[in-house]
């Protein structure tokens, strides 16, 4: 076991100018489980792979325990590496598969079976010993890519977006087995996904990138509830946050004919690059379905309605208020989406209100993106 640490790492790619990783900072605990996320292009493989050695550090350090291993070759490192392609050589058998790299690095037969036959029972794999690749389903074969890792009894598991070629009803069983076997084997994990809620159910905790960026390292909870900024906000949970950017006067956040009160500690922390307005948000639970009438409300044209069975999501338009255009959540622009009832869901078509409820919004720096703590 060992701890993980990124000191100012960067890898910036020939013929570019911007890093690919921008000097990243980011220490891992010897036997966390750390989810890299963040949109495609972000960064996330990149540092998996700075990791594993198999791209260059053209700046700062990588160290695994006390060991700077940016220089070493990635067989030296005592890392193992899950792809997302299970990467099985089709002629072998399951077990050949495992026991194929403790073969090359000259472990004796005996040993080999012993570890083989350890990691199918862990994996419950064992009746599939004698079977090539083609005879397994996707999951199956996922779970022998972990069994080769699991053999070799590495210092830190590398895992770069595994799931992503399952169904999704796979991925949440397949899911639920590898964040149950880390806390088994108790291995230092690095964990690259773009789906968020991957992230927020598996990890420890969770490092979101952005152009190369860190945005913010913190467990699920602290993701969901204290976002740093607009773009984690609109990144992490699902539904997404809706968000908007509205004008401040007299202390009140202006929605249309509604009003938002804004906290004086948040007003106090305003800057010229705000330009006296504010950064908004509210989760789709935070927001309340009321009567016409009610102070604050905002009136919502609802366009689809999503019923999941224990819950429902009205996807809508805010209509008739300066600045709705503003507004946006992850169904897009001009969009704001309200979890309600699911046994009282409103005809598509259909006008609802809606009021935020109090202390459930989140504040933001209009200029920066910010998180602003009132």
């Amino acid at each position: 076991m060992a701890t993980v640490t990124f000191d100012k790492a960067t890898r910036v790619y020939p013929g570019t100018e911007r890093p690919a990783v921008d000097a990243l900072d980011l220490h891992i605990e010897d036997g966390e489980f750390l989810v890299l996320v963040g949109p495609s292009g972000c960064g996330k493989s990149t540092s998996l792979r700075m990791l594993a050695g198999l791209e260059d550090v053209n700046g700062g350090r990588i160290l695994i325990g006390d060991r700077d291993v940016t220089d070493v070759q990635p067989k030296d490192r005592d890392i193992a590496m899950v792809f997302q392609n299970y990467a099985l050589y089709p002629h072998m058998t399951v077990a050949d598969n495992m026991g194929f790299a403790l073969k090359i690095a000259g472990t004796p037969k005996a040993e080999i079976r012993t570890r083989v036959e350890e990691a199918a029972k862990i994996l419950d794999l064992t009746q599939y010993l004698d079977r090539k690749p083609k005879a397994l389903s996707g999951g199956q074969r996922q779970r022998v890519a972990m069994g080769r890792a699991i053999v070799r009894q590495p210092r830190v598991f590398l895992m770069d977006e595994p799931l992503s070629n399952l169904d999704a009803k796979l991925r949440v069983q397949t899911r639920t087995q590898i964040a149950s076997l880390q806390r088994r084997l108790g291995v230092t994990t690095v964990y690259v996904t773009h789906d968020q809620t991957e992230a927020l159910t598996m990890g420890d905790r969770i490092a979101v990138l952005k152009d190369g960026l860190l945005q913010q390292v913190g467990t699920p909870r602290d993701m969901y509830d204290t976002p740093a900024n607009v773009f984690v906000a609109g990144f992490i949970g699902s539904p997404a946050m809706n968000i908007g950017t509205f004008p401040v006067a007299d202390g009140i956040a202006k929605v249309g004919s509604a009003g938002i009160a804004v906290p004086r500690t948040a007003l106090d922390s305003l800057v010229a690059d705000d330009n006296s307005s504010i950064t908004i948000g509210f989760r789709p639970e935070a927001l309340d379905v009321v009567t016409e009438g009610t102070p604050d409300a905002l009136p919502v044209v609802v366009n689809i309605v999503e019923e999941l069975g224990s819950d429902a999501f009205v996807y809508g338009a805010l209509v008739g208020e300066a600045g709705a255009a503003d507004v946006h959540s992850g169904a897009g622009d001009s969009q704001v989406i309200v979890r309600v009832d699911p046994r009282k869901v409103p005809a598509k078509g259909e006008k609802i209100w809606v009021r935020i409820r109090t202390g459930e919004q989140h504040l933001f720096h209009a200029g920066s993106g910010q998180r602003i703590t009132a």
